[in-house]
């Protein structure tokens, strides 16, 4: 029996992306094997394989071939000797990094992720990535407290969709950074929009705002954000950064500008944010995924999805992504959920 695939065989544009058939195999020891229902489509899918992604074990990207995909969520088709933690049937999600894009996925199976059966799939994945990534950067790194300000940089995207949606449920007055075109998605949040392109962030926060900002939550990890948007901070906010920076001269900066806030002092605090610590403590991240898990079938949450392909036209998927125009999520679906 064989499965399918879609292989990035170089780096470089979506046309990189070519689906390929592999021969299934038995789970090994302490691995599950699943049937993917569900994949998402991020950024990171695309620094990657443009071999900008600096998270990964070579210099500027994934040694090719490699299977993009960051995030799925699937069924347990079978189990290694060992397995515990799991059983066959049992509907989980795997944060990955690489490796999503494909009909069947081994993982190790003591870092899956339980998922409730009664949750959409395609509804469910932009959970196991964009979601945990805005409500820890919320609720653990800024600690929000209800009727404080807040400032979103990119507030369009998957991850800003997930900020401006937890950011209303927590209470907060946002302000949303997009593109013209877009503004309707962060107004129908209870934001307050700005056109990056035709207005002066800065300008606009310290007029609406001139006691400061509580939190600053940075999406773009831009030399163009980082400094400007940390100097919109009252004494005590706190500025979060997440996603990738870049290229190494912007994780300079941002590391540097962390290395200033905790040596010289002023009143504001600058963290950046990666998921990459899942790996050294599951506790926080399976506890909030729970929580979140609660939420969108308690209908408190629902994400945009913006469009969704099956798993093998994940090509279209991140050309679609890399136009610009998209808001919200996109998801790769197995054919029996399209």
């Amino acid at each position: 029996m064989t499965y399918r695939n879609v292989v990035a065989t170089r780096l470089g544009s979506p046309k990189v992306l070519e689906v390929t058939e592999n021969e299934l195999r038995a789970p090994a020891k302490d691995e599950a094997r699943i049937k993917v229902l569900a994949a998402s489509v991020c950024r990171p899918d695309i620094t990657v394989r443009r071999g900008e992604a600096l998270y990964t074990g070579t210099p500027l990207g994934q040694k090719v071939p490699f299977v993009p995909g960051y995030s799925i969520i699937g069924t347990v088709d079978a189990v290694g000797e060992g397995v515990t933690r799991t059983k066959v049937g049992s509907r989980v999600g795997a944060l990955m990094a690489v490796g999503g894009y494909s009909e069947v996925v081994y993982w190790k199976a003591n870092r899956l992720i339980p998922v409730p059966e009664t949750l959409d799939p395609a509804e469910a994945v932009p959970l196991i990535l964009n979601y945990i990534v805005a409500y820890q950067v919320m609720h653990r790194a800024a600690k929000v407290k209800p009727g404080r300000s807040a400032l979103i940089i990119g507030a369009s995207g998957g991850i800003g969709t997930a900020l401006l949606e937890l950011g209303r449920l927590a209470g907060l007055k946002m302000y949303g950074i997009a593109s013209k075109g877009k503004h309707e998605i962060v107004t129908e949040y209870g934001a307050i929009p700005i056109d990056y392109k035709k207005q002066d962030f800065v300008e606009v926060i310290r007029e609406a705002e001139p006691g400061g900002l509580d939190y600053v939550f940075d999406g773009m990890m831009t030399v163009d954000y980082i400094r400007p948007a940390y100097s919109l901070l009252k004494r005590g906010g706190k500025m979060v950064s997440f996603g990738e920076p870049p290229g190494f001269s912007t994780l300079f900066r941002v590391l540097g500008q962390f290395a200033l806030s905790h040596l010289l002092p002023d009143g504001r605090t600058y963290k950046p944010y990666g998921t990459s610590f899942y790996t050294f403590n599951q506790r926080p991240y399976l506890k909030d995924w729970a929580t979140l898990f609660d939420l969108l079938e308690e209908g408190k949450i629902r994400p945009v999805i913006a469009a969704k392909f099956p798993i093998l036209e994940a090509a279209k998927a991140n050309e679609l992504l890399e136009s610009g125009t998209v808001i919200g999520n996109i998801v790769l679906l197995s054919p029996e959920l399209l």
